[in-house]
C-alpha cells in the first residue's frame, strides 16, 4: 500500500482548532447554565472531554484502532459509546434539559461553525493520506455547513418570514452530511479490506482520531437539538 505523509503543521493547526470546537461548545453549556452551575458546567465539559480525548491518544499509541476491520476500530471503541453516551445519559439529565430550555436555535445553529475542521480532510486528501473522493466530498460538506450557518444564524436573529424553513432544510442537509460521511468511512474501509487500496486509516492515528472519535456524535446531538428546538419555533 502506498506510505503517505501528514505535515507537522497540519497536527498542529488541527488540535488548535480542535481545541477551539470544544471551547465554543463548553462556552454555551454555560452560558446557557443556571447562573449558580455555569462555572461548574463548563469545567466539566472540558474535563470530560480532556479525560476523553486523553483515551483516544492512549488507545491509539496502544495500537487499538490499528487493525483496519469492518466496522472500523475506532468506531467501535470511541464514536459509538460517545454517541450513547451523549443520546443515553446526557440527553436525560435534568441540567441538559434546562440548558436546552434556556439556550436559542440561533445559538446552537452558531455551534456549526467549528464543521470548518472539515478541511483537514481536503488537506489530507491533496497529501495523498485520503482518497480524494472520499475527502472532498465529506470535507466541502462540512465547509458548506459551517459557512451557511452564518447566514441561517443571520436569518434567524433578523425574525426572517423564511427562517424556520431555511433552519430546516440548512439542519437536514448538515445531518445527512455527517450520516453519508460516516457510511462512505465503512464503505472505503471495505474497499481497502478488498482490494488493499487506500482506506481512511488515517482518521485511526492521533490527532486526526479526533474527528471520528469527536465530531459524529457531537453534531449528530447538536442536529437533533436543532430539530427539537424547531417544533416551537414561531418563524
Amino acid at each position: 500500500m502506498k506510505t503517505y505523509y501528514t505535515p507537522e503543521w497540519l497536527s498542529i493547526v488541527f488540535i488548535f482548532a480542535i481545541t477551539i470546537a470544544v471551547i465554543l461548545i463548553a462556552s454555551a453549556v454555560r452560558r446557557n447554565s443556571p447562573s449558580q452551575k455555569q462555572n461548574l458546567t463548563f469545567a466539566s465539559v472540558l474535563l470530560f472531554l480532556l479525560i476523553y480525548f486523553t483515551y483516544v491518544f492512549i488507545a491509539g499509541k496502544l495500537g487499538l484502532f490499528q487493525a483496519v476491520s469492518l466496522p472500523p476500530k475506532i468506531l467501535l471503541f470511541t464514536t459509538l459509546p460517545y454517541a450513547i453516551f451523549l443520546f443515553g445519559f446526557i440527553d436525560k439529565i435534568s441540567i441538559t434539559k434546562q440548558i436546552f430550555e434556556k439556550i436559542s436555535i440561533s445559538s446552537l445553529v452558531g455551534l456549526h461553525i467549528f464543521r470548518l475542521i472539515g478541511c483537514t480532510f481536503i488537506i489530507l486528501a491533496l497529501h495523498d493520506a485520503l482518497p480524494k473522493s472520499f475527502a472532498f466530498i465529506a470535507g466541502f460538506g462540512d465547509v458548506v455547513t459551517a459557512i451557511t450557518s452564518i447566514f441561517v444564524v443571520n436569518a434567524i436573529n433578523k425574525q426572517k418570514s423564511y427562517a424556520k424553513n431555511l433552519t430546516f432544510v440548512w439542519n437536514t442537509f448538515g445531518l445527512l452530511d455527517i450520516i453519508i460521511t460516516a457510511i462512505m468511512a465503512n464503505v472505503f474501509t471495505k474497499i481497502s479490506i478488498d482490494t488493499g487500496t487506500m482506506g481512511v486509516d488515517t482518521l485511526a492515528k492521533f490527532p486526526f482520531s479526533l474527528i471520528p472519535a469527536f465530531a459524529p456524535p457531537t453534531i449528530i446531538f447538536l442536529h437533533v437539538m436543532i430539530y427539537r428546538k424547531l417544533k416551537n419555533f414561531s418563524k
